[in-house]
């Protein structure tokens, strides 16, 4: 992947010298189910946090919150990543990638895009949907219309799910900031609101629409960013498309020991990660990635 020397985004905090704590938001399960939206979510089920009896993989589609003004969270006076980081430096290069995209493509429809804000932390965090935590994995909360990430994570995502490559990680930032588009144009609200109207099973197949959109939407970054600046080399793709296999709650649930249980997936089988993704890499359309509609 092509991302040295490209623009760098000042949307990044880096809250990783404040040693993995924080207030506001609380902790335990009551967190966990407080509106996090993140392809990362999957290491609480690779391995093995079976919290009080819950499968996990019906935490991960969990949406909350809607697509009003951030919510005002007690933390620490925001950080610029030092210089000489060059994790933080790939990360802010793709957030700046996602945000040269996204601004084109709102504008084409005639509106404007508002840039999420991406926080480095280490530990735990607090968020304005509650206490972020690094066994989370990459997560966006509407709330406070943020990513958080702690970069440990792409060691799990290379080590433990077999999932390496700079591209690999730079479609987990693709795929959250596809959440933030989601929240901006109404969607997180619509799931929302009829969340109340849902049982369980229901609601999970509505998550899996809406993580295979946030799949698609990476694809879309993919498109543009590559049409625009000539991105991707060659294997990237494939890197991308392992991670998408390897994320999908039909090969976590075989990693982990246990029943493939469709009534449970929250994010979409392996296949239709990678189908949508690749759909959006393909087409680089936005209404190209209608996951509402028909099958999936």
């Amino acid at each position: 992947m092509k991302w040295e020397g490209n623009r760098e985004s000042d949307n990044v905090e880096d809250r990783r010298s404040g040693g993995g704590s924080g207030g506001g938001g609380g902790g335990g399960l009551g967190a966990l189910l407080s509106g996090r939206i993140g392809v990362g979510t999957i290491v609480i089920a690779l391995l093995g946090s079976w919290l009080l009896g819950i499968n996990p993989l019906t935490i991960l589609g969990l949406l909350s919150g809607e697509g009003g003004a951030p919510a005002h969270v007690q933390q620490a006076p925001a950080q610029r990543p030092p210089a000489d980081d060059q994790m933080a430096k790939f990360v802010s290069t793709v957030l700046a990638d996602t945000e040269d995209v996204w601004a084109a493509v709102f504008a084409k429809g005639g509106a404007t895009y508002q840039q999420p804000k991406l926080v480095l932390f280490r530990g735990a965090t607090p968020t304005a949907c509650g206490q972020g935590q690094s066994a989370m994995g990459p997560f966006y909360c509407p709330a406070d219309r943020k990513v958080y990430i702690d970069l440990g994570f792409y060691q799990t995502l290379q080590k433990q799910l077999g999932a390496p490559g700079d591209f690999a990680q730079a479609y987990v930032i693709a795929h959250e900031v596809g959440h933030h588009v989601q929240n901006l144009i109404g969607v997180s609200a619509k799931v929302e609101q009829a969340r109340s109207r849902m049982s369980e099973k229901e609601y999970n197949a509505m998550s899996v629409r809406v993580e295979l959109q946030a799949d698609c939407l990476a694809g879309v970054w993919a498109h543009h960013a590559d049409n625009a600046r000539q991105l991707l080399e060659q294997g990237d793709v494939e890197e991308a498309m392992n991670a998408a296999a390897k994320i999908g709650d039909d090969a976590l649930q075989r990693g982990g020991g246990h029943a493939v249980v469709p009534e449970s997936f929250t994010h979409g089988t392996s296949a239709q990660r990678q189908k949508w993704f690749a759909l959006g890499l393909k087409n680089g359309s936005v209404k190209g990635c209608d996951t509402f509609s028909g099958r999936v």
